[in-house]
């Protein structure tokens, strides 16, 4: 059975360090608080799969988004990859170019060069991977987020047309109504993150995002009761999406 590759870039809520940010950690803190994935790292981890945990947060170096401002749609929010405001509009930070440079060089860089050779290796020896983008969503949209959506589903996928296969958008479907859960399909966020090499160039380089409701396992950023058996349906999705694979 193909081992997945799982890339987890919002659990952490370090800040590697503070240089550019305004002096109010209290408020930073708090953003934090706000924008991380908590505890994807251990809902979607596993000892089977390989996995590209980002060690920083994404208000330090958001590893999803696009390198260049000019391609990437939420930089018009001050929150491209080196977020600049908080998701409230204030200021976070200021950015100069020498702070991008040795950021996107030591962290961004860095983090894409281990997802891409990951993907490099699997296509080497299996001819095909399958990336699962891991994530979780509040259950209010965000102020800067583009799609404000007041459907807010227990799961959601994030599809790419020349990445996400049709099989597994089914079985994804077929899954979680099943098990009696909501799920969105880009909604209300949507893509799949696949390394810029080999992004709607080579369709062996398989992507889906995951999404959790953080409702679902989270009470404030604490683990709530329902926390063990969301890990155990995201547990099982994984295995699904093995077998699926393992059987094209």
């Amino acid at each position: 059975m193909r081992k997945l590759i799982l890339h987890i870039p919002h659990s952490s809520t370090n800040i590697p360090f503070f240089d550019g940010y305004v002096d109010d950690k209290q408020k930073i803190t708090k953003e934090i608080e706000k924008l991380t994935d908590w505890y994807t790292d251990d809902l979607f981890s596993n000892e089977i799969d390989d996995k590209v945990i980002t060690p920083f947060s994404r208000i330090f170096c958001d590893v999803e988004r696009f390198e260049d401002d000019s391609q990437e749609e939420m930089a018009k929010f001050g929150m491209g990859v080196l977020y600049e405001k908080f998701d409230n509009g204030d200021t976070l930070r200021t950015v100069t170019p020498e702070l991008r440079k040795t950021i996107l060089q030591d962290y961004y860089q860095k983090h894409h060069e281990k997802l891409l050779n990951l993907v490099k290796s699997s296509l080497k020896t299996k001819r095909k991977c399958l990336i699962v983008d891991c994530h979780s969503f509040p259950e209010e949209s965000f102020n800067c987020a583009v799609n404000k959506s007041s459907f807010r589903p227990d799961f959601n996928i994030g599809t790419d047309g020349f990445h996400t296969p049709k099989k597994l958008i089914e079985i994804s479907k077929r899954y979680f109504e099943e098990l009696g859960y909501s799920l969105g399909i880009d909604e209300p966020y949507s893509g799949t993150i696949v390394p810029i090499e080999y992004y709607k160039k080579d369709d062996r380089a398989q992507s889906i995002m995951l999404e959790v409701n953080r409702r679902l396992y989270l009470s404030g950023t604490e683990k709530s009761d329902g926390y063990q058996e969301i890990k155990q349906v995201v547990q099982e999705y994984l295995k699904l999406l093995k077998k699926t694979i393992s059987n094209s």
